[in-house]
């Protein structure tokens, strides 16, 4: 698709530029279409959405609309800074060039490479960020280490679902058909509205997850959709929908599993699609033949009656769909609630129909590119990769690090100490993403080096660093935006420079700078501009520039691929699979010691497996949820939007408040033997009376930065109640938004402050996936013995 405007006009007095909208600051590669304008001086004056982009047609969140605040913040890093090792912590950064902060990385990134080799060297990848793109580049083909991760436990974003995807159903991320390949969009005459869409753990208009535009569900709902919700959250979509299944946290592979047999016993399924497309059925219907809705209501705390229902509606409204969240990564039992939903779609004969899930090979140009950079690490480098192949052999099958098993190797020195961390678009101390925050500033401050890229000075950098190299936002730099990272890309959109980023580079120029002092045979492009139109071209027949002029370009799609051999690199009719099917049970989890059918798992920390527990920390704490204004940690020093939310909140039900002589706006302490912080009531009936919902990516930019304050870092982190180690058995999914916690009502924030240093760890934690001995583990052995 072309756009008629030029992407830079003179309108009047001022430049326009027309672009698309990543990060940083932090988004997600929704690729929103706006238009930028300058005055004569280069000066930023205002921006508006554009009108013709397809997706976002003119409208804005909140983050772009601050963009002047963001531009213009006194706290920006603008030119690259260095302190010495022994300053970690004090506010003592001193001003340096470009080629004097090149000159010491490549000084310190040689020494380690000749000490101890390049596999000491971890680099630490942000979320959401154009750095998805480009971190493993800098990992693999600048410092040559296989050592390089999203770093939350587990890997709990995204990855897991991808995974779970790529083994099932061998195709890139499926989602929602919300018309996102057609210039027409909902009038196109291929497409047709989703009866049903299930929102499974995802709250997409604060969130706009991935690529996918979140309005469009507001879209959707006025043409007729009708929402099935699944979140412990009663959210604004929630309150909105058909059916709400408002499940105790942690247990949506146990509603999936009941909705299964509700499908498959009452014979609701699609006999034809199934036949010819789904490998295993009949094994999945004799797994959920006893998972009845009555069974799932006692572990989940949902009707049965609501659970029916909704699964009734489902597989008897087609076409309809499913979008899954992130809270089906953010759990142990994340990898079989995927597999039960996905097995719920197919089983329906939803999967790349009109209106049903989008599929696509999971591949692009700059997809490709960031995994085959890893040609760049020797083969005797790589076998040394920390990814936890013993006990996950699952995850090993992947290019990353395992997160949980570096942080082990960190503090045990086993089997190699690593000697230098770099932080690319991540602030890992902060709350979050890191589970056990503490354990990670203890393990990075024993580093011989520390270096970071970013927009703002973090809690991490001054904490821990030692370089650091100041990162442009979109509107600074050229760009592409590649939605869902080449997974399931609808278009791509061009990010074009409207204002001087002075000192500041883009990720990816700072890639380039970087990998021509280190690797310059990896790095053989001049600007960024010459880079991408390289890696356009290995895909189509025009270049950046091009992309320029259009401004968005769609990609071609065809329904049902699967009948066109378009799903196969073969080109063979089915999918990309062992058995050229849609795998509800899986031909290939045997050979990782995993069931190949979805089960359920009670959580390793509930009031069901941990009694004892569960009685003096009667709550469940779910966390994470997304708010309009902020992208985890960041945002948290523009004042346009932290007046929107300017407090961390925790939400309880009001009766439970009472119960605790808790009042809205009060301090309230949250606590369970891993940690406790402090953040401020807020009382709705938003959640049942058992469960409270914390925020997470809370620190203080306005408090003193230095140690031990770090900027209030200590205070409001959420993610200190959150135990590392307590994954998936494929190696994938951490309880972030299932564990125990009590509350009490303190008198500020101070409350919750800890000292790192002093941090010990309960002595129960362990690498197992689950506590050693526990209901849960028991549980899961007795059923699974044998299989």
């Amino acid at each position: 698709m072309t756009m008629a405007q030029t992407w830079k006009s003179d309108e009047g007095e001022l430049i326009r530029v027309r672009t698309c909208g990543w990060s940083p600051p932090g988004d997600h590669p929704v690729g929103c279409g706006m238009f930028i304008y300058t005055d004569k001086d280069g000066k930023f004056v205002k921006v508006e959405g554009d009108p013709d982009h397809p997706i976002s047609q003119g409208r804005l969140c909140p983050r772009c609309l601050a963009m002047k605040d963001f531009l213009e913040s006194p706290d920006r890093i603008k030119y690259p800074m260095k302190r010495a090792k022994e300053d970690r912590g004090k506010d003592t950064w001193e001003r340096i060039t470009w080629d004097e902060a090149l000159d010491i990385l490549e000084a310190e990134v040689r020494k380690i490479w000749a000490d101890y080799g390049p596999e000491t060297i971890y680099l630490f990848q942000g979320t959401g960020r154009e750095a998805t793109l480009y971190a493993p580049p800098m990992a693999q083909a600048c410092f040559k280490t296989p050592n390089c991760s999203f770093s939350m436990s587990g890997g709990s974003c995204y990855g897991p679902r991808t995974v779970v995807a790529d083994f099932l159903l061998g195709a890139g991320y499926p989602e929602l058909d919300y018309a996102a390949y057609f210039p027409d969009r909902y009038d196109d005459p291929r497409y047709e509205v989703p009866k049903y869409i299930i929102l499974w753990g995802k709250s997409p208009l604060q969130s706009n997850p991935d690529g996918f535009y979140g309005h469009a569900i507001v879209d959707l709902m006025k043409r007729g959709s009708k929402l099935i919700v699944i979140d412990p959250r009663l959210t604004w979509l929630g309150s909105r929908a058909e059916y709400h299944l408002q499940l105790r946290p942690g247990t949506d592979a146990a509603i999936g599993l009941a909705m299964l047999n509700v499908v498959l016993g009452e014979d609701l399924y699609d006999h034809e699609f199934c036949e010819n497309w789904v490998f295993g059925v009949d094994d999945l219907a004799e797994r959920v033949a006893d998972k009845t809705p009555e069974w799932a209501e006692e572990i989940t705390w949902v009707p049965a009656d609501v659970i029916r229902g909704a699964a009734r509606a489902f597989a008897t409204n087609a076409p309809s769909s499913i979008m899954w969240g992130l809270a089906i990564d953010t759990q142990q039992n994340g990898a079989q609630a995927g597999q039960s939903l996905l097995a719920l779609a197919a089983i329906c004969g939803y999967m790349d129909v009109p209106g049903g899930i989008t599929l696509s090979l999971p591949s692009s140009f700059m997809g490709r590119w960031r995994f085959e950079t890893a040609q760049f690490v020797e083969p005797e480098t790589m076998a040394k990769r920390i990814d936890a192949k013993e006990d996950h052999p699952a995850y090993a099958c992947g290019p990353f690090a395992h997160p949980d098993e570096v942080l082990t190797v960190m503090e045990t020195e086993e089997p190699y100490a690593f000697h230098m961390a770099y932080f690319y678009a991540t602030n890992p101390i902060s709350p979050t993403v890191y589970a056990e925050p503490e354990r990670w500033y203890n393990a990075l401050m024993k580093m011989d080096f520390n270096a970071a890229q970013d927009c703002f000075m973090t809690p991490t950098i001054m904490g821990l660093c030692d370089l650091v190299l100041p990162v442009s936002g979109f509107a600074e730099h050229d760009g592409v935006v590649l939605p869902h990272f080449g997974r399931n890309t609808h278009f791509l959109g061009a990010m074009n420079a409207a204002l001087d980023p002075g000192e500041a580079r883009s990720d990816i120029e700072i890639d380039m700078l970087v990998g021509k002092r280190l690797n310059p045979e990896a790095w053989p492009w001049e600007t960024a501009e010459e880079f991408f139109n390289a890696q356009i071209r290995t895909q189509y027949d025009w270049d950046f520039n091009d992309l320029r002029d259009m401004g968005v370009y769609q990609q071609n799609f065809e329904y049902r691929k699967y009948e066109k051999g378009l799903l196969r690199p073969d080109g063979e009719p089915g999918f990309n699979t062992p058995t050229g099917m849609i795998e509800v049970c899986s031909s290939i989890y045997d050979d990782f010691g995993e069931d190949e059918l979805p089960y359920f798992m009670e959580p390793a920390m509930s009031p069901y497996s941990t009694p004892d527990l569960y009685e003096e920390y009667p709550l469940v704490l779910t966390t994470g949820g997304r708010d309009f204004v902020s992208f985890h940690s960041e945002h948290r020093q523009l004042p346009t939007l932290r007046n929107i939310t300017p407090d961390p909140l925790v939400t309880i039900n009001p009766k439970t408040a009472e119960k605790y002589g808790i009042k809205a706006g009060d301090f309230v302490c949250i606590e369970n033997p891993l940690g406790k912080c402090v953040e401020r009531a807020r009382i709705s009936n938003e959640v049942p009376e058992r469960v409270i919902h914390a925020t997470h990516g809370w620190w203080y930019p306005e408090e003193d930065g230095e140690f031990p304050n770090l900027f209030g870092t200590w205070k409001s982190n959420v993610n200190k109640l959150i135990p590392m180690y307590k994954v998936g058995k494929l190696g994938y999914g951490a309880p972030y938004k299932n564990v125990l916690a009590k509350i009490y009502k303190v008198d500020g924030y101070e409350a919750g402050n800890s000292d790192p240093a002093a941090y010990v760890a309960p002595a129960s934690r362990g690498p197992e996936s689950m506590t050693a001995g526990s209901p849960a583990a028991l549980s899961y052995e007795a059923k699974h013995d044998g299989e």
